[in-house]
């Protein structure tokens, strides 16, 4: 494979990071067929020059050969992508699957497409909405001459030092998903460290601490800094509701942990921690109040009956 400097690709997945990304892409000089089943993002890029594809089959006719297409879909919806896909695609054509895939998965449809001589790439995208102004880190794997051939997009959607091959079929989602599972024990960590101080008997300034932080400390970091921003821009947090969900990163790193026998302290009780976040009630903390009470006479706090109207 030829590897050309700017390439025309199709994309698949317009939310907040498929769009920016397309934007990126497009501001190098990319030539990108944009397709979602919402057509008014569509619109929008189009209005940008991306080009307009009506329908999966419309947006692989609009593609030289080999296809490149990168999907940019929840994981729950990347086999149904395929699916659409298959019937217009042929030997040597691309996929990328940027979302956040189960590698055991990435590995078994990259058995099912080479079946067909179509190279399965799987992409670990990083960088939120903030990857269009900064790029996005970029951990991919896959054959490595279909990933070869793809460097001149991942150059563009890159920050410098920010894109690498990680090896074989399921490696780059691996290691995105160890990186999200990281993710999880930094936020829990900064999250109880800025409680204890919230609940101290000193008035501290958690937006000041966490900037001056971000300054020269040991603990500093991206993370940190949109701390920073978010403590700023509602220092006590009262719009923000208590509950943490999980997209599955964290989950499938800690079955990665189980499986290969590796401990896990800080990213499981992270991962757990956001489960206790959901419950409006616990049925295992009122169950403590309640054994504390049998063997210790200890008092447990019960809830005011209603008045009947």
């Amino acid at each position: 494979m030829e590897v050309r400097n700017f390439m025309k690709i199709g994309f698949i997945g317009l939310g907040k990071m498929g769009a920016a990304m397309v934007e990126r892409l497009l501001k190098a000089g990319h030539s990108i067929v944009v397709y979602d089943r919402l057509s008014k993002k569509v619109d929008e890029l189009a209005a940008q020059g991306a080009l307009h594809a009506s329908s999966y089959a419309d947006l692989a006719r609009q593609l030289p050969s080999p296809k490149v297409i990168w999907i940019m879909v929840p994981a729950g919806a990347v086999d149904e992508t395929i699916g659409q896909l298959s019937p217009h695609l042929a030997s040597q054509d691309i996929l990328i699957d940027g979302g956040n895939s189960n590698w055991k998965k990435t590995q078994q449809r990259n058995v099912t497409l080479m079946q067909r001589g179509i190279h399965w790439v799987d992409c670990g995208t990083s960088g939120g909405v903030w990857g269009l102004e900064h790029g996005y880190c970029l951990m991919y794997g896959g054959n490595p001459k279909a990933c070869e051939y793809l460097e001149p997009i991942f150059k563009d959607l890159a920050p410098e030092h920010g894109y690498m091959y990680c090896g074989s079929s399921g490696t780059g989602h691996f290691v995105k998903m160890v990186h999200n599972g990281i993710e999880y024990g930094l936020m829990q960590a900064y999250a109880e460290g800025f409680e204890l101080m919230q609940k101290s008997p000193f008035h501290l300034n958690l937006s000041k601490i966490a900037d001056v932080w971000g300054h020269g400390s040991v603990i500093r970091s991206w993370l940190l800094d949109l701390t920073t921003r978010a403590l700023q821009q509602s220092p006590n947090l009262q719009q923000i509701q208590d509950y943490v969900d999980d997209s599955g990163e964290g989950r499938w790193t800690v079955e990665a942990g189980i499986e290969f026998a590796v401990p896990l302290h800080a990213i499981s009780a992270a991962l757990f921690a956001r489960f206790q976040s959901r419950q409006d009630e616990s049925f295992a903390m009122k169950l403590l109040a309640a054994m504390r009470n049998q063997f210790g006479g200890h008092a447990t706090k019960l809830k005011e009956k209603k008045e009947e109207a």
